[in-house]
């Protein structure tokens, strides 16, 4: 505890500290450790104590400052910024605007001072913000449901330069459905991606949801015309919040923090495409990702994985039979999972639905 310095004690606090301060003296407590746990000075304690009066002889009038604000001045200030004319505009604005006015209500400063004291620091706009509402939630319990995209960069040989890769996923097998590398970011790049998926997928019409964020590229007029061409069913996150589209995030994030993603940036395209041409295959092939079970995102996409999740429950549960004294609970779940979801509602705990990312 610090040292009240400066503050004024009433006589009978000065009797109650001295009281307290002898009774730990008394219990064995040196006086200058008793001072410090209770916050004063032992110079003070000893100055009470050797003159016997307890009275306060400080003056306690304070002085107020000759150029505070009247109250009738706050009054007209607070009326002035609080009109509609003014309702937009901060006090950096309005002095100045009233020095051309002719009048001078105070200093900038003594404006934000008094707005805070008067708890109205904060967003002057005279209009609410727009709601932001959340994307429904969409359900995919087989493959070719619901696709997820996005676009990021790869870093190239000249600063300020870069590649982008436009990658399409399918959120219920995780499978890289398509994608491609090119020097811009174009709408038409991101209909030709699209198309290209659809065609190797055999996607049939309004049998396919496609979420992506709001950039440029995602809701240009060349794609929108060739969705509805393909008849797939558009989906968008809400502007600048990259957690409605997780899934391409989190692929995102695996791609560059894969132990050999390149230390140097790509020299053109053709590399650039090469790289992402045996991520790809082995994300798609060779990975096994923890979000469905442990098994490829091409053996779930061919529907292969659940034979593969019963054949590693039967392993577990022999095992389990040759050595039950490992197991204090049942053996590990091996359950495929069935329906993935995609911005999903809370639950009444505020838990969110069960969405592997």
């Amino acid at each position: 505890m610090g040292q009240r310095r400066g503050r004024l004690f009433s006589k009978v606090e000065r009797l109650k500290i001295l009281q307290l301060i002898n009774e730990a003296c008394g219990a064995g407590a040196r006086q200058q450790a008793a001072c410090n746990v209770l916050g004063i000075s032992s110079k003070t304690i000893q100055r009470w104590q050797s003159s016997g009066d307890l009275e306060d002889k400080r003056i306690q009038k304070m002085a107020l400052p000759h150029n505070k604000l009247s109250s009738q001045e706050r009054k007209e200030i607070l009326q002035m910024v609080n009109e509609p004319r003014y309702a937009e505009m901060s006090p950096a604005t309005l002095v100045p605007l009233w020095a051309d006015q002719g009048k001078y209500m105070a200093s900038e400063s003594t404006i934000y001072r008094l707005l805070k004291a008067e708890g109205q620091i904060k967003h002057r706009h005279a209009n609410k913000p727009l709601n932001r509402y959340k994307p429904r939630a969409i359900s995919a319990v087989k493959p070719n449901q619901v696709y997820s995209w996005d676009i990021t960069y790869l870093s190239s040989s000249i600063k300020g330069i870069f590649f982008y890769l436009y990658l399409i996923l399918d959120i219920y097998s995780r499978k890289i459905v398509g994608w491609q590398v090119y020097d811009r970011e174009s709408s038409e790049y991101a209909s030709d991606v699209l198309e290209s998926a659809c065609l190797s997928e055999r996607i049939q019409k309004e049998e396919l949801i496609l979420h992506s964020d709001n950039g440029g590229p995602m809701k240009g007029a060349t794609m929108l015309v060739t969705l509805q061409r393909l008849g797939v069913i558009p989906s968008f996150s809400r502007p600048g919040v990259s957690n409605d589209n997780p899934y391409s995030e989190s692929l995102f994030r695996t791609l560059k923090y894969r132990p050999k993603y390149p230390e140097h940036p790509f020299v053109d395209l053709s590399q650039a495409r090469e790289w992402v041409t045996s991520f790809v295959r082995w994300y798609n092939k060779e990975h096994l990702h923890s979000g469905i079970k442990f098994v490829t995102p091409t053996q779930r996409h061919n529907g292969i994985d659940k034979e593969m999740l019963k054949r590693r429950h039967l392993v577990y549960q022999e095992a389990k039979k040759q050595h039950p004294h490992r197991w204090s609970k049942g053996t590990r779940n091996w359950n495929q999972i069935n329906e993935v979801l995609l911005n999903p509602e809370r639950c009444k705990n505020n838990q969110k639905l069960n969405m592997a990312v």
